[in-house]
């Protein structure tokens, strides 16, 4: 199933051309937390969130719905259940006493997730259809070389198929594909 995305960074929608990307620097002076969401209430967080001024990550998913005899689009969490926070911990404190989270994941290895969040976030940014798929349990690692997806790293199955690149959130064990040239993909391993 393709999807159109577009992403929710400090509270504000962000799409193809737009973003506030130094969320995402590897010199940021804070760490990750994975905040584990009570059901359906990832959007509220996020707006509370903002409204406190807590910078986090919010990757949507546009869907098509069909309501009785209408068809509506909706912004679903791409994976749900789940907000990222990027700030010191009183603001995952501040965070948790909205009474929308069900759990806080400190994150062991902060430049893995920085790296996956970054990507996922470029592909996003780029308007690039991403596709559901299964977490790979091997691959080879690839960046992106060339091309508005210049630095964007991710896993292929094998070295016959480096036209699909899947991007993966291993604290959630979560994939999403898509697909770039063969030509401006080089291994990394």
């Amino acid at each position: 199933m393709e999807v159109a995305l577009s992403e929710v960074v400090t509270g504000s929608i962000c799409g193809p051309g737009h973003c506030d990307i130094t969320l995402f620097s590897e010199t940021h002076p804070h760490k990750w937390m994975v905040l584990h969401v009570k059901s359906r209430q990832e959007k509220a967080l996020s707006q509370d969130l903002t409204a406190m001024e807590i910078p986090h990550y919010l990757p949507l998913t546009s869907q098509r719905r069909i309501h009785g005899n209408r068809k509506v689009t909706v912004d679903a969490p791409l994976f749900p259940g789940y907000v990222f926070l990027r700030g010191p911990i009183d603001d995952t404190y501040r965070a948790d006493r909205t009474r929308r989270v069900a759990g806080i994941i400190r994150v062991a290895d902060q430049r893995s997730l920085n790296v996956e969040l970054s990507s996922l976030s470029l592909a996003i940014r780029n308007g690039v259809s991403l596709i559901s798929h299964s977490w790979l349990k091997r691959g080879i690692r690839v960046e992106v070389v060339d091309g508005p997806l210049l630095g964007l790293r991710g896993i292929v199955e094998d070295r016959r198929s480096l036209d699909r690149v899947v991007l993966q959130v291993n604290m959630l064990g979560s994939a999403v594909s898509l697909d770039v040239d063969a030509a401006c993909v080089a291994a990394l391993d």
